[in-house]
């Protein structure tokens, strides 16, 4: 069971997530900016791990107008980490256009309330069963 404060930022935070699976907002630098907080650091579904700087020169080179994929969410949960962080855990794939889901992936973001609003801090992605 959620608490209020959490039941509160679900869905503000379910929309900021599903702001970098877009396109447009991805070929964004300015956007992912304000989105990504300064000490932002993922480990990919790859296994890499990207800095804030690498994943920014990562997002510019992808082509906005390539909607061959796109990314799907869903079974969102937030959990509290304190006042100010949020830990929000997801599932998520890309679905082809002939409607084909491909890496399955379990989701966890956590994010942080700054001065500009929530940033995301910290993004993992873990491969996992379809779907």
């Amino acid at each position: 069971m959620q608490d209020d404060t959490s039941s509160k930022l679900l869905d503000p935070l379910i929309a900021l997530e599903r702001l970098l699976h877009q396109p447009a907002v991805r070929a964004d630098a300015a956007a992912v900016e304000r989105l990504l907080h300064p000490q932002f650091r993922e480990f990919g579904r790859s296994g890499r791990s990207y800095s804030r700087a690498a994943m920014l020169e990562l997002l510019a080179a992808e082509d906005p107008a390539d909607t061959s994929i796109e990314v799907v969410s869903q079974d969102f949960a937030l959990q509290m980490l304190g006042d100010n962080a949020a830990l929000l855990t997801y599932r998520s794939a890309h679905r082809s256009p002939d409607g084909h889901l491909s890496r399955p992936s379990w989701r966890s973001s956590i994010w942080r309330l700054e001065a500009l609003g929530w940033q995301m801090i910290f993004h993992q992605g873990t491969a996992t069963a379809a779907f």
